[in-house]
């Protein structure tokens, strides 16, 4: 679907700070659109790490439009990822008509991975990678991308640094995209999932330290889908073992705190196996856990 001028198309939209989307700012936007539909015509063939997210999810429909056949959308398929997810980024391309291959990936199987530590991402990422590598080798695709934008160097993801050492190209960043600027892009062009909550994967739900297994995740997934079918829109369930520790975002926390939602919160995550669930009155915080790691590990980025 092409884009037209972003500029008319943004002052239009009227975006406001509660949609998530810049109210100003077009031309640069604009700018920078045309830097990214650039940069991917000069790659010739591209494979799309493609996880159904906003980021992802633009970066392989510019793509599939900027290089037609000759772009590959790659679905990684693990137990760290909620059905729900795979439903959603399975939609979204058949909708664009954009070619998609799934692949199997085994990053539970690792033991560096299932520990747990600061470095997990890196391990999925360098696992995802590596199948998409091989992919690439046999169906004739040179090229690797994901879906990291420029705000994203501004946390802890150590992912950054699988990317790197596997020379995969991060086209929005290198265009200078920021996360609303993508949104607006998404809300422009009529995609749906342009103001989708972030959704990394199940794993990043369970305290560092803890090992990830495949019943850890299904009850992360179970007690998350739970909360949705209450009616809440963006929140993570945070594993401590036998303790959820529920996020909420803070527009939706006041929903939260009548006794009967309480009670129906703590029968949810108790039916997914909890034994013991607490509302983290801070509400939703993307990375929350990364708060207890060690200055110097933050320090870092990821890269």
């Amino acid at each position: 679907m092409a884009v037209g001028p972003l500029t008319s198309i943004l002052k239009v939209e009227g975006e406001t700070s509660e949609d998530r989307v810049p109210a100003s700012g077009g031309a640069e936007t604009e700018s920078k659109m045309r830097a990214l539909e650039a940069r991917l015509g000069e790659l010739g063939s591209l494979m799309v790490a493609y996880s159904g997210g906003v980021d992802s999810a633009f970066l392989a429909a510019t793509a599939h439009r900027v290089l037609g056949s000759r772009m590959l959308a790659v679905l990684a398929d693990s137990p760290s990822l909620a059905r729900r997810d795979m439903e959603q980024a399975s939609a979204f391309a058949l909708e664009q008509e954009m070619p998609l291959q799934v692949i199997q990936t085994e990053e539970l199987d690792r033991p560096e991975y299932q520990r747990n530590d600061a470095n997990r991402c890196f391990h999925c990422k360098t696992e995802l990678f590596a199948g998409m590598k091989a992919l690439g080798a046999k169906l004739g695709f040179s090229n690797i991308a994901y879906g990291m934008n420029a705000d994203d160097t501004r946390d802890y993801r150590p992912g950054q640094r699988a990317a790197e050492e596997n020379e995969v190209l991060a086209p929005l960043a290198e265009a200078g995209l920021t996360k609303l600027e993508i949104r607006a892009l998404s809300k422009a062009a009529g995609y749906p999932l342009w103001d989708r909550p972030a959704a990394p994967c199940l794993s990043s739900r369970v305290e560092y330290g803890r090992t990830v297994t495949r019943e850890v995740l299904e009850q992360v997934e179970k007690g998350e889908e739970s909360l949705r079918q209450l009616g809440f829109r963006e929140l993570r369930v945070r594993h401590h073992g036998e303790l959820a520790r529920v996020e909420i975002a803070r527009a939706e926390l006041p929903r939260a705190l009548s006794m009967e939602m309480l009670d129906a919160i703590t029968s949810a995550l108790k039916q997914a196996g909890f034994q013991y669930v607490t509302l983290d009155c801070s509400g939703f915080r993307s990375g929350s856990l990364n708060a207890i790691l060690p200055a110097d590990v933050l320090a870092r980025r990821g890269v």
